[in-house]
């Protein structure tokens, strides 16, 4: 397995992975993705902020990071940190810790870029997964309401998110 950066010729298999994360999201969770700005991904991709996991040639995942999330994290977004975003995964590949892998990966991203924390945020309500995250190294740090989701997906609109860090 290695992550490595997305190019503009993974635009396609992203998106489907968005769309199979979605169903997977209306099978277990009352919360779903609301669907992505293609253009957002593709400057995602231009500034090397979308990344994939690889396993034998396969796209198996896919997220996308940040330096700044001001519109989530409000004031705490002055402390430089690293953001992860959008973590999808292939049904076939599902159960096989890909996120332990991100986190692992990301504290040395975040570290290599100064940064002193590894965020990230979920809707609120989801137990399991908030569960999940914890297990893989996070503080859950309480849910935040967004007063202005305006520049954000669609998801946002729809009530709290959970928040969680990880000092690196």
């Amino acid at each position: 397995m290695e992550i490595v950066n997305s190019h503009s010729t993974d635009i396609d298999a992203i998106f489907h992975l968005y769309d199979e994360g979605t169903k997977f999201q209306a099978s277990r969770f009352i919360r779903v993705w609301q669907g992505f700005d293609r253009e957002m991904v593709e400057k995602e991709i231009a500034e090397n902020r979308q990344w994939k996991l690889v396993v034998d040639g396969r796209i198996v995942c896919v997220f996308a990071t940040t330096f700044n999330d001001p519109l989530i994290w409000g004031e705490k977004d002055e402390e430089p940190s690293l953001y992860i975003h959008r973590i999808a995964t292939h049904p076939d590949y599902h159960g096989r810790g890909f996120v332990k892998h991100i986190v692992e990966w990301a504290k040395a991203y975040g570290r290599q870029h100064q940064r002193q924390y590894l965020r990230l945020d979920t809707g609120s309500g989801n137990e399991r997964l908030n569960n999940y995250y914890v297990s893989c190294g996070f503080t859950y740090m309480g849910v935040r309401a967004i007063p202005d989701p305006e520049g954000l997906p669609a998801h946002y609109r729809n009530g709290g998110f959970s928040i969680f860090e990880i000092k690196l």
